[in-house]
């Protein structure tokens, strides 16, 4: 078959898909596989061909990040459980204060609590941070809204262990201890920057709270794309009751969808531990995964550390320790409603991860990697931004985070290889383009808007508009990178 009939065939896949999702609002996973099967088929892969790189590619991905994904939305499930996010931005208002209080959640948000379901840490801080905006003075909303905003996105898809990294890392073969080194590189001046740029435009009158702040519903529209990135019709969605654990003495907080409650009196727990001893296990995984990587950037090696610094041994160990903690300061049964509610939670993800794995592996049987290499070199800047636009693109038209970074990472992963462009920076491309504008058909923006207390003309600015700034300001600090690594 010709270079350009398969350039074509791609190209009506990759639109089928978004078509069938938006347009005939059918359900991601199928839609992906759908595309898969056409592209196997129209390009001369045949029936057997085109079902082994569907397979294939599905389960080479599950090996990859499976268990991965698993142990890190387990984790996140019982930190949310036991209370430690309430009891996090409690403790960040005390060191930072409310002035720096934007760029302390935002960094946070994208940095340590990314193992956090996007749609529970979103219902669990959006209230904590509606009840801070008024120390900010009168943009305190907008300022708040669009930290939480950026920080959100902005670490499902550029900073393990997000859901998105943590696909993309899998779906290209960049180890994870890598991602995780230049994730953090990136994504701490991209979220610094993106609140610095907005709050400079809300201060220059680009907000009016008579226009774009409104009353606080308890639930907003949903968006109908149920992803790892937009979560589903969640919106009335409450954090469980986790304040007591959250609330020693600072007293007791209840998150609710209509703002704070903050009882003065304190609380203490007979088990209550410090709060770094809560995120200890995590954060101890994590660490293991970078020292892992810069060991054997190195060259040194020690069959002791190799162990523990593989990603799936050093999850494992984060998962069973905070299990341990969560039952020390919450009791056994919470912790296993928490597992349980992670299980359900991670099985919509696992198989959109897995699926996407499908659809890159099918476009590489076809060959698009060696017809797009002879267009590109590895000392341009074209294939990066190629991968930000196909997949700032598809997200403007899908809305969902996840399936635009996945696919445009997928179309552009075999010609990684071929023009030796390391595969680290088109994953962190992708994360970029699919931040570039969340807007109406995403679930995320509209919890902003209910759980923020924002017109529909404010989450335009404060999410839309903040978000597509971050994908911007990554994009533009991700070329320099092109040239040296």
């Amino acid at each position: 078959m010709s270079d350009t009939a398969i350039l074509i065939n791609t190209g009506v896949a990759v639109l089928a898909v978004v078509l069938l999702i938006v347009r005939f609002k059918l359900n991601p996973v199928v839609a992906l596989v759908l595309g898969s099967a056409y592209l196997g088929l129209s390009t001369g892969l045949g029936v057997d061909g085109t079902v082994e790189a569907i397979t294939g590619g599905f389960g080479d991905i599950m090996a990859e990040v499976g268990l991965l994904i698993a142990f890190g939305v387990l984790t996140g499930a019982i930190l949310q459980e036991i209370g430690a996010i309430e009891r996090l931005v409690a403790t960040l208002l005390r060191v930072f204060g409310p002035k720096r209080m934007p760029y302390a959640m935002s960094v946070t948000i994208a940095t340590a609590l990314q193992s956090i379901y996007l749609d529970v840490l979103l219902v669990i801080s959006a209230p904590l941070a509606r009840n801070l905006a008024p120390r900010l003075g009168r943009l305190g909303t907008a300022r708040m809204a669009t930290a939480l905003a950026i920080g959100l996105e902005c670490g499902i898809v550029l900073m393990v262990p997000g859901v998105g990294t943590l696909a993309l890392a899998g779906l290209l073969g960049v180890p994870l201890g890598r991602m995780l080194l230049f994730g953090l590189l990136l994504v701490v001046p991209t979220v610094i920057i993106a609140v610095a740029i907005m709050s400079f435009l809300f201060r220059k009158g680009w907000w009016d709270p008579a226009k774009d702040e409104g009353r606080i519903d308890a639930a907003g529209p949903a968006g109908d794309d149920a992803t790892p990135g937009n979560p589903g019709p969640r919106g009335d969605a409450e954090p469980s009751p986790s304040a007591p654990d959250g609330a020693s003495e600072q007293g007791r907080v209840a998150a609710t969808a209509t703002g704070t409650v903050v009882d003065p009196r304190p609380v203490r727990d007979p088990h209550h531990v410090k709060l770094i001893v809560l995120f200890a296990p995590l954060l101890g995984a994590l660490l293991l995964i970078a020292a892992g990587a810069v060991l054997d950037i190195t060259g040194f090696q020690n069959p002791v550390v190799d162990f523990l610094s593989q990603p799936v041994v050093a999850l494992l160990a984060g998962m069973v320790g905070t299990s341990l903690v969560g039952r020390y300061t919450a009791g056994r049964r919470r912790v296993e409603r928490a597992i349980a509610t992670g299980f359900r939670e991670s099985g919509q993800i696992l198989i959109l991860t897995a699926v996407g794995g499908s659809l890159a592996a099918t476009i590489d049987k076809a060959g698009l990697g060696d017809i797009l290499g002879h267009y590109f070199t590895a000392q341009t800047a074209a294939p990066l931004l190629m991968v930000w636009v196909i997949a700032a693109v598809l997200h403007i038209a899908v809305g969902s985070v996840t399936i635009s970074a996945i696919t445009a990472a997928g179309i552009l992963a075999p010609i990684a290889p071929v023009i030796g462009l390391d595969p680290v920076l088109i994953a962190l491309a992708a994360g970029a383009g699919s931040l570039f504008a969340v807007h109406v058909t995403s679930n995320t923006f509209w919890l902003l808007q209910s759980l923020m207390g924002q017109t529909t003309r404010g989450t335009l600015k404060s999410c839309s508009v903040g978000v597509s700034v971050a994908s911007v300001v990554a994009i533009l600090l991700i070329l320099p990178l092109s040239l040296v690594v």
